[in-house]
């Protein structure tokens, strides 16, 4: 059974339906042996998609302050090939992103045929932030939802695999995090004020996130709500989500290697012919 919520279109979620410290009965020790178990098959399923060149992936990760974005993100790098993987983190626009359409700072990430592409934050900061922060009128932020779906739609035709990740944590969790790190040396670096104003917002935030839920949780990308607060068991479901995305390819990708092999021992055998 899979351990995220899986958001289908015309779902209505509302996040305090769904309990961010459920972990399915999983104990952690069984979830590290499992996390092991599908980091092995998705390294197998990652160097058939390279080789095959035919399809790529885009992990999108988002979530409130000390989700674990990062450490999700860092554990999907020690179980894949990073030489055919990009991460790029999106904060606030630059003065030259925003004298373009909000997309444009995006589109140059997705990945190419037989590669991965990670977004740490994403295009929906533009329906998040900007309307929490009242960065643009409603009126333009509205129309993103399906500009959103749209760009989405175009990635999914042109072979891209489109997995978001939102991670569920309490608000409860969130000010633990916040002051571990302010006890914590080795994580100090991470202090920032504005994590804090953030939770002022924390209804607004949580409007947000609903209503991209409704309006951008698509066949071909739907959004997967994991219990974030425990750490492993994000870990754990977010590897499983990958698995599960490039499972059904294998077949594909393991005909599509069949011809080119083919191919290639034909034009050798060509190569090798005696010249009379």
């Amino acid at each position: 059974m899979p351990y995220v919520r899986i958001v289908k279109p015309g779902d209505k979620i509302h996040l305090a339906d769904i309990d961010p410290d459920d972990h399915d009965g999983i104990e952690k020790v069984d979830a590290n042996s499992r996390q092991a178990e599908l980091a092995k098959e998705i390294s197998e399923l990652q160097e058939l998609m390279f080789a095959a060149r035919s399809t790529g992936l885009l992990l999108v990760f988002q979530g409130r302050d000390t989700a674990g974005k990062d450490g999700a993100i860092n554990r999907v790098l020690e179980y894949i090939n990073v030489q055919s993987c990009h991460v790029t983190g999106f904060k606030a626009p630059t003065p030259e992103e925003l004298s373009h359409d909000f997309l444009w700072r995006v589109h140059p990430h997705a990945p190419p045929k037989g590669g991965i592409s990670i977004l740490n934050r994403s295009h929906y900061e533009d329906v998040i932030a900007v309307r929490i922060h009242e960065l643009a009128p409603e009126k333009i932020w509205r129309k993103r939802f399906d500009q959103i779906n749209a760009f989405e739609e175009l990635l999914a035709e042109s072979n891209t695999l489109v997995v978001k990740f939102f991670l569920h944590i309490s608000k409860d969790e969130q000010e633990r995090r916040l002051l571990e790190r302010e006890q914590e040396v080795d994580k100090a670096w991470k202090l920032n004020v504005g994590d804090w104003k953030e939770r002022d917002f924390w209804k607004q935030t949580t409007a947000a996130y609903e209503e991209i839920f409704d309006r951008c949780s698509t066949k071909d990308a739907p959004w997967r709500i994991i219990p974030a607060n425990h750490k492993w068991f994000r870990d754990l479901a977010v590897a499983e989500a990958i698995r599960d995305t490039l499972a059904p390819m294998r077949k594909k990708w393991e005909e599509a290697l069949k011809e080119i092999g083919a191919k290639a021992t034909q034009e050798l055998a060509e190569y090798r012919k005696p010249i009379k």
